[in-house]
């Protein structure tokens, strides 16, 4: 009788959510563009209730729907709200303010683990941003691994990082959260730009970049690694509504030795604006050539939630396009091309996006600057923002490499290069994909940069003067034997090499981890490779056998470590 009971229970709330969806605005109101049927754009005038059940029905929808196609972006008009938003896969929340207070969220704006019994490792592809949050119990939660932003926030209270159960990394910038922040069971966690009111608790490493009040101690005891200043950066373009009810885009501004939030204070966030008619709003069918005409013609690119299949290569030759995704659109490069490559030029922003392999083998699946570029950018750079990349897991995808950066001075603001550990369409011979990252250009900035399972090396960089803040990495789990999965007579491959010719690189905050699933005896001799200079620096790394079994020798070369049965995480504070 009890099971029977759950069941009529559980129709009865499947019949209330395809109601509510059924309810979900379906045409734009005047004067509104049209942003296709997967965007919902909140407005404070609406019913309480009607908000509550908008935001519930895309959240029962896409609470477990890790790989499906489903992509969703709500939209909140400035104003105040009574609400609790729980944000599922491939779901994006945004205010539509200039600033983060011009939208007021009274209830909460949280990720918790619930599907997968409080463990945060595979809560993927969201985003919570340009939004204030006052929440009903005094703390919030954001439970993300990998591709999750928390940006442009202001949390008037605490906030949790984890659900009780583990959680494996993420991303705060350009924030405000009043109260303290609880990192929990997080593993690794890069802030930027941003304030807290504390920061309680770490694992293995806790990376804070001009970050004002972030907490003291020296690495490893505890694993805080704190850089004062951002050397230079610019915040994530993102869509708003000015005070004629038009809908705009503010592209930031670049900066440099920048600590703390762009916009407190009342400041707002500096930048120009462009009207939305300089815009594409692309949906999903519209044909590449559609695209590309648009881009020849002079027009930035707004993608709207979805899947957008390309048959061949978008090409971005203007300076200062501005190719901007909602709602996690996703673009699939379905004849062996990249899907997006951007010109030797200054000023191009690509942000919100992620980026699927298909079947046919792709060379790179983005590719910034041809090969042999070799201008300068310093005053502006090409940027990306929340881009991310994916190879298997929704089915067969392959590529040699993920993102080729051949041009000077480009930033990275949170990245995730991810052959698919889990999904379908996995498997060595399956999701083949050799090298995630590779860095040929000079001056190339990199902020949250989370590259994993690749079958060779993670990160490749052969450009001079790079930077990394925050490095954080899973070697694959399925090589089939060691001999598979060596490089010339070393064991293993490394998880981030600066090549032999490099005279000049620095970075902060990296982890590589171990956990080879098919062969706990595989060996992976150095988990980070670099000459051995003085101008090739790394400071606070650490080393890790997740299982216990699975072995790392050392940290860097032939220094530091082991990570493995006899000693799990293995510290390093600096190399040399």
């Amino acid at each position: 009788m009890r099971t029977r009971s759950v069941r009529v229970l559980a129709a009865v709330a499947a019949v209330a959510a395809c109601l509510a969806l059924a309810q979900l605005p379906s045409a734009p109101r005047p004067g509104a563009p049209d942003l296709g049927p997967d965007v919902t754009v909140l407005d404070p005038g609406m019913p309480a209730d009607r908000v509550q059940r908008t935001v519930d029905a895309v959240f029962e929808e896409q609470e477990k729907n890790q790989f499906g196609p489903a992509r969703r972006a709500l939209l909140f008009k400035p104003g105040s709200y009574d609400v609790d938003v729980k944000v599922g896969f491939s779901t994006q929340v945004a205010g539509l303010g200039r600033s983060p207070d011009d939208v007021t969220i009274r209830g909460g704006v949280h990720v918790d683990a619930r599907w997968f019994r409080g463990d945060a490792t595979q809560n993927f592809w969201r985003g919570a941003e340009n939004l204030s949050v006052v929440p009903a119990s005094g703390t919030d939660r954001w439970a993300v691994a990998q591709a999750g932003p928390y940006r442009r926030m202001h949390l008037r209270g605490d906030l949790r990082l984890d659900d009780g159960g583990w959680a494996s990394g993420g991303f705060i910038a350009d924030s405000r959260i009043d109260g303290r922040v609880r990192s929990g069971t997080q593993q690794q966690w890069l802030s930027r730009d941003s304030r807290f009111g504390g920061w309680d608790g770490a694992t293995w490493n806790m990376v804070f970049v001009g970050v004002r009040n972030a907490p003291a101690g020296t690495f490893p005891r505890p694993p805080y690694t704190r850089v004062d200043r951002t050397p230079v950066i610019r915040e994530k373009p993102f869509l708003y509504v000015d005070g004629a009810g038009a809908y705009r885009v503010l592209v930031p501004g670049l900066r440099t030795a920048t600590s703390g939030p762009t916009w407190e204070r009342g400041a707002r966030q500096p930048g120009t604006s462009r009207p939305l008619d300089r815009f594409l709003v692309v949906r999903p069918g519209t044909s590449a050539e559609r695209i590309q005409a648009a881009l020849a013609r002079g027009m930035d690119l707004l993608f709207t939630p979805g899947v957008h299949h390309l048959d061949r290569a978008l090409r971005v030759t203007r300076p200062g396009t501005v190719v901007l995704g909602l709602g996690l659109a996703t673009l699939v490069p379905d004849r062996g091309t990249p899907a997006l490559t951007v010109a030797d030029v200054d000023g191009v922003r690509i942000a919100g996006l992620l980026v699927d392999a298909g079947s046919a083998a792709s060379p790179a699946l983005m590719e910034i600057g041809p090969p042999g570029s070799h201008r300068r950018h310093a005053h502006d750079p090409v940027s990306l923002h929340d881009v991310f990349f994916r190879i298997g897991g929704a089915g067969i995808g392959r590529a040699v490499r993920t993102l080729v950066v051949n041009s000077s001075d480009v930033i990275g603001d949170d990245l995730w290069l991810w052959r698919a550990d889990h999904g379908s369409g996995v498997g060595w011979g399956a999701n083949t994909a050799a090298e995630g990252l590779v860095v040929n250009g000079d001056h190339v900035t990199m902020y949250g940069l989370f590259v994993e399972h690749y079958q060779r090396r993670q990160t490749v960089w052969n450009g001079e003067d790079g930077r990394t803040y925050f490095f954080q990495n899973e070697l694959p789990y399925d090589p089939p034997s060691q001999a598979a999965w060596r490089g010339g007579g070393t064991k293993g491959w490394p998880a981030y090499e600066v090549t032999g010719r490099v005279r000049r690189h620095e970075a902060w905050g990296l982890g590589s981890y171990a956990h080879f699933t098919t062969d706990p005896g595989i060996v992976a001799d150095r988990a980070f490779a670099a000459p051995r200079t003085a101008g090739v620096r790394f400071h606070d790394l650490v080393a890790v056998s997740l299982d216990g079994r699975s072995t790392i020798r050392h940290v860097v070369n032939d220094t530091g470590g082991p990570a493995d049965a006899r000693g799990r995480v293995a510290f390093l504070r600096s190399y040399p």
